[in-house]
């Protein structure tokens, strides 16, 4: 029988005395300790007596191309036909056939008690030639989004999300000559279109995701392995996002209208803190990363590595921080790592539900923005540790904002099953299970949880017993190294 560890490795030969979840040992990860640790709560966060979410939105989050499925012409769908580049062959064009099913989804999500949804629209489906607008796809979205609004869920917009037409990636995408002009036409469109219907936005999704995969690590398209040009890409993308925040504003003036990026943060430590190596190349990574191009986005000031642009002055370009969380990163080489012995999902990431609670409290002490966590959850086939994953994270969070840090809404990652990219569809990151033979959708256990959570501010001891005691997190057997 495998011995249970904590989120640092470490034995957990008995339950806490109060019944608390093991969460953080007060490691500095990111250059400081986590709020929970300053605050004397030492490794107990979140007992099993409950926690409270009192005025935080709590929602769901999803992406076009993810979940719409249809025969679009994008970088995703050429990427997909290319051999090998998909882990099991799959592609975008079936997806979860949200497409066609919106309705039904938007009806499971009301079911479910969903206060928030984060969205993508589809730029390839909305703009299939250059400057041609599909009006049909545009009624659509409008469409989807009156059902939202008429079962009181908010909608939030993401505008790019790792996908874009195939014509704008064969013309160079990000490097072409004109691509800021071709994506403040997209943007001034969409916002004209759509936005008495959607007051906040997500201008660029995980721009360090993108790029590394896309640039660096060559596992997005259009898979290059170029440093240089990935550096090149993260800065027009922060251009891209200062001129979308500035156009947006313009075109939808008023105190409602918010709009933010949704950066992928996450802890980056050493794998030996004593090895000088080690802890360089954390720094390193950090910065190039996260930090530099997160300060870029959000102040307009770029640091090194990044050359600021002509025309670009320093301000303040967000309304909100969008903070995606999954895992934090063990470094021993110019990768992801995970070292052995720790509590990992289905894709062997790390589980470390601290880092949440970190990378909020650096993100408001740093710009000052109202916090939205716009993406987390966990790949777990069998739903046999999401509702502890969901407790110990949003516990975290409700540590935090007692510690006066404003996370002011939550989108779990995912609502529904859905194709994770280059790994298509085996991951499963839904509170909604899907058959994708049959389109089937059947609400996991965990999604239960997350509803009752929805539906009293928070968690009990009685939902604890129900959905969280005994689930056990896997280990991972060796060090592991992600791209």
């Amino acid at each position: 029988m495998p011995v249970e560890r904590d989120l640092l490795g470490r034995p957990v030969t008995e339950e806490p005395p109060d019944g608390g979840t093991v969460l953080c040992d007060g490691d500095v990860t990111h250059g400081r300790q986590s709020v929970a640790w300053r605050a004397g709560t030492l490794r107990r966060v979140g007992t099993a007596d409950g926690f409270r979410l009192d005025g935080m939105l709590l929602g769901v989050a999803t992406a076009a191309t993810q979940v719409e499925g249809g025969d679009v012409e994008s970088s995703w769908s050429d990427w997909a036909d290319r051999p090998g580049t998909i882990a099991d062959g799959s592609s975008p064009r079936r997806a979860t056939d949200h497409w066609r099913r919106w309705r039904e989804d938007t009806e499971l999500m009301a079911s479910l008690g969903v206060q928030v949804h984060r969205m993508s629209v589809d730029w390839a489906r909305l703009e299939p030639q250059p400057g041609v607008w599909d009006d049909a796809a545009f009624a659509r979205y409008r469409d989807e989004l009156e059902l939202l609004r008429d079962r009181g869920i908010r909608p939030l917009v993401t505008l790019h999300h790792f996908s874009h037409p195939l014509w704008f990636e064969r013309d160079g995408a990000w490097l072409s000559p004109g691509a800021l002009w071709v994506w403040e036409r997209f943007v001034a469109e969409v916002v004209t279109r759509l936005g008495d219907l959607a007051a906040e936005w997500v201008t660029i999704n995980e721009p360090n995701v993108y790029v590394t995969g896309a640039h660096v690590f060559g596992d997005f398209p259009p898979g290059h392995h170029s440093l240089r040009e990935g550096l090149r890409v993260f800065e027009v993308l922060a251009v891209a996002h200062i001129r979308a925040y500035a156009l947006i504003h313009a075109l939808r003036p008023g105190p409602d209208t918010m709009v933010g990026v949704a950066h992928h943060l996450r802890p980056f430590r050493p794998g030996n803190p004593r090895n000088p190596w080690h802890r360089s190349l954390t720094a390193v990574m950090r910065r190039l990363f996260q930090d530099a191009i997160v300060r870029a986005m959000t102040t307009g000031e770029f640091t090194a590595p990044l050359r600021r642009p002509d025309g670009i002055r320093p301000g303040r370009y967000a309304d909100f921080f969008g903070l995606n969380y999954y895992s934090r990163t063990t470094v021993t080489r110019f990768d992801d790592g995970t070292p052995p012995g720790v509590p990992v999902n289905d894709l062997g990431w790390e589980v470390y539900a601290a880092g949440l609670g970190e990378m909020a409290e650096w993100a408001w002490e740093t710009y000052r923005l109202p916090v939205w966590v716009t993406e987390n959850g966990t790949c777990d086939a069998a739903d046999a540790f999401r509702s502890r994953y969901l407790w110990e994270h949003l516990a975290v969070l409700g540590a935090v904002r007692a510690q006066g840090v404003p996370v002011d809404r939550y989108y779990h990652w995912c609502f529904v099953d859905n194709w994770e990219w280059n790994e298509g569809e085996g991951p499963r990151f839904g509170l909604v299970a899907l058959d994708y033979e049959t389109q089937e959708r059947t609400v996991r256990a965990s999604g239960r949880f997350f509803a009752e959570v929805i539906r009293g501010g928070g968690a009990t001891a009685d939902m604890h017993a129900r959905f969280v005691a005994g689930q056990i997190y896997p280990l991972s057997d060796g060090e592991v190294h992600h791209r």
